[in-house]
């Protein structure tokens, strides 16, 4: 048995939408992409620069400034200090890991930073 768009109009496949009416719907479609997901790129992105940056500031600096200190900007460095495993595989595979995981603690700590500023920022602009 033939489907009703077959019959009007032979020759075309069933499943293309012709002859179907559109319904007038009361939503309101947004053309615009939601600020949240671009804002938080925009904050990871810009943590993952800070976070390395920090960082490459940190690893020159640390002999002379307390340990305090550098972890309160660059806590990814004593973290990677604590965590890092001391295992007997090469220098490049411990240097690697070190790095990987000092990286991650810093973005993850300025992506909190530059959260907490956009938050208030955000409500200090609603009042």
């Amino acid at each position: 048995m033939e489907s009703h768009s077959a019959l009007l109009h032979p020759g075309k496949p069933d499943y293309l939408p012709i002859g179907r009416e559109r319904v007038a719907s009361s939503a309101k479609i947004s053309t615009m992409p939601p600020r949240g997901p671009f804002r938080l790129l925009l904050i990871a992105g810009l943590a993952l620069a800070a976070g390395f940056l920090a960082l490459a500031i940190a690893v020159p600096i640390e002999p002379q400034l307390p340990a305090f200190l550098i972890a309160l900007f660059s806590p990814g460095l004593k973290i990677a200090e604590l965590i890092t495993p001391e295992t007997h595989k090469s220098m490049a595979w411990t240097f690697g890991w070190f790095l990987r995981i000092a990286i991650a603690v810093n973005t993850i700590f300025y992506v909190a930073v530059f959260s907490l500023i956009a938050y208030l920022m955000g409500r200090t602009r609603a009042k």
